[in-house]
């Protein structure tokens, strides 16, 4: 037998053996997606579930906060961002109610979804730093989280986290044109 592909077999299997228990999706559990050093006070955390609601709201296919859209949010910002960051999203928290108390006489969670909807805009067309700061960023992050939930990467992408084959020889129409 040639030794180096006896060799090259062998890194095979070790590198096999190394990545297969990463693949195992069975030991997942949503706990993983608490952040390691809270930010938010239970309340605030319940706000920014119902703003990432308003964003991205249930229809046929569930909302953000039954995705909990808001807890990847919170870890994110908790776990990897700057404290810029952190101070915008929870001075921003504060300012969401601020602005509803002001315009509607009651909190965020007791207004319209049309009311929500104002005040977000209200918030994302405003010259305010803070405002524009915290809506950028909880924009962003509810499409990057609702994107790459499990809901979305299962049912609506069909997303593979394996994938088995290779489709070296696929035929190709006549009609379609080489460019």
């Amino acid at each position: 037998m040639n030794r180096r592909i006896a060799l090259k077999n062998l890194a095979f299997v070790a590198a096999g053996l190394l990545v297969l228990p990463g693949c195992d999706t069975t030991g997942w559990k949503e706990t993983a997606v608490q952040a390691t050093d809270p930010l938010l006070s239970a309340k605030q955390e319940g706000l920014l579930a119902e703003i990432v609601e308003t964003l991205i709201p249930a229809t046929d296919t569930p909302g953000a906060k039954e995705l909990k859209v808001h807890a990847y949010i919170h870890k994110m910002v908790a776990d990897c961002f700057e404290e810029d960051a952190q101070h915008a999203l929870v001075k921003g928290l504060d300012k969401v109610d601020k602005l509803a108390n002001e315009k509607y006489k009651q909190s965020f969670t007791a207004c319209s979804p049309a009311e929500r909807t104002a005040v977000l805009e209200q918030m994302s067309l405003s010259e305010e730093e803070v405002q524009k700061d915290f809506f950028g960023l909880v924009k962003g992050l509810a499409i990057q989280g609702y994107m790459t939930s499990e809901y979305v990467m299962t049912h609506i992408t069909k997303y593979e986290m394996v994938p088995g084959r290779y489709h070296g020889c696929v035929p190709v129409q006549a009609s379609t044109p080489l460019s």
